[in-house]
């Protein structure tokens, strides 16, 4: 894996991750496999903080605070650039210490969340533009997932049925624009027809929570 040294971007081949043991990648070993996927990016996508962990740990974790951290996925297919989940919106990187402070259940209750680098950038810096990304997939519908979405226009957003429909209807989610292009799913789908990358139905953290694999 190598680092940027001027940004946030990490770079790998993806030949490596099929060492990972318990990937669930059928066709790692496949030579037809790692020809078409062969470079998977590691984007700084924003990260968050939040006062009580216990909001999403319910009963354990009382009062202690938490953190997340955000990234973004860009993976190089022979078919077209691929990318998965957008970040938090790149506007934050423009506020007074990059923070955006939200009070999603109340005052206090965060969560915070900080863009000092932006997608666009990043993007720029490896020489690919938003036009370039042949398809997108976001994995739930949370502000730190969907903040870029429309920095893609014409790229297809590859969404579960039940989250595009959920979306939007509480204060903690984004509803999805409805004049982006979408292709709304119903559980597992393969992203380029073979066997490369899968999305996988993961519902639980929202109702249509997806994960790629």
């Amino acid at each position: 894996m190598k680092a940027y040294a001027s940004c946030t971007v990490l770079v790998a081949v993806l030949t490596l991750v099929t060492a990972i043991p318990g990937m669930g990648i059928s066709a790692a070993a496949d030579p037809e496999f790692r020809r078409a996927v062969d470079r998977l990016y590691v984007i700084d996508c924003g990260d968050g903080s939040g006062p009580d962990e216990s909001r999403w740990t319910p009963g354990a974790n009382i009062g202690v605070p938490v953190g997340f951290p955000g990234h973004c996925y860009l993976i190089r297919h022979n078919q077209g650039w691929f990318l998965w989940d957008t970040g938090v919106d790149d506007a934050v990187a423009q506020l007074p210490k990059h923070e955006m402070v939200l009070h999603e259940w109340g005052p206090g209750t965060g969560p915070s969340w900080r863009k000092p680098v932006t997608l666009a950038a990043q993007l720029e810096e490896i020489n690919v533009k938003p036009s370039d990304i042949k398809v997108m997939a976001v994995s739930h519908s949370h502000p730190d997932h969907t903040g870029n979405i429309e920095m893609f226009p014409n790229s297809p957003l590859l969404v579960q049925r039940v989250e595009y429909e959920w979306a939007g209807s509480r204060q903690d989610t984004v509803a999805f624009n409805k004049k982006h292009p979408v292709k709304l799913i119903d559980g597992d789908y393969e992203v380029f027809g073979d066997g490369s990358l899968v999305l996988l139905s993961t519902p639980g953290h929202t109702p249509g929570h997806q994960s790629c694999s």
